[in-house]
C-alpha cells in the first residue's frame, strides 16, 4: 500500500517496537504480568535506566500498562494493554522466524560428512 506521505508501515511499526530491547520486553510480557526487577533478571545486559526508558515509551504508545499498587514496599507491574496484545501475532512470527533461522545457521555450521571415494581409499 502506497502512502500519501511516503512513509512505510514497517517503519511506523519499528518506530514503536524497534530497537534492541523493546521486542524482547514485549516477548516477556506476552503471556505474563511482570515486575520491574523480574524484567531486569530476564534481560541480562540492560541497564535500569534503559529498561525504564523503554517501558515508559511503550506505555506512552499504549502498548504496555503500568499498574502501581499503593503499598510499602511499592509494587509496580507491567503487562500488555489490549492494544499491545494485537502485537501477539507479530511476536509469534518473529519467534517462528528466529527459531527457523537458528536451525538454518546450525545446519550450515555443522560439519559435512562426505563419503570417501573408492579411489581415495586405494591411494
Amino acid at each position: 500500500m502506497k502512502r500519501i506521505d511516503g512513509s512505510c508501515p514497517v517503519a511506523t511499526t519499528l518506530s514503536v517496537v524497534g530497537g534492541k530491547w523493546k521486542t524482547i520486553i514485549l516477548y516477556h510480557l506476552n503471556e505474563n504480568v511482570r515486575r520491574f526487577a523480574e524484567l531486569r533478571r530476564l534481560l541480562p545486559g540492560i541497564t535500569q535506566k534503559v529498561l525504564t526508558e523503554q517501558l515508559r515509551e511503550l506505555e506512552r504508545d499504549g502498548i504496555v500498562l503500568r499498574k502501581i499498587y499503593a503499598q510499602i514496599p511499592p509494587k509496580v507491574e507491567y503487562s500488555l494493554t489490549e492494544y499491545g496484545k494485537t502485537l501477539r501475532p507479530v511476536l509469534k512470527a518473529l519467534c517462528d522466524w528466529g527459531n527457523s533461522h537458528e536451525q538454518r545457521t546450525m545446519q550450515a555450521a555443522a560439519p559435512t560428512v562426505r563419503p570417501v571415494s573408492r579411489t581415495a581409499r586405494a591411494a
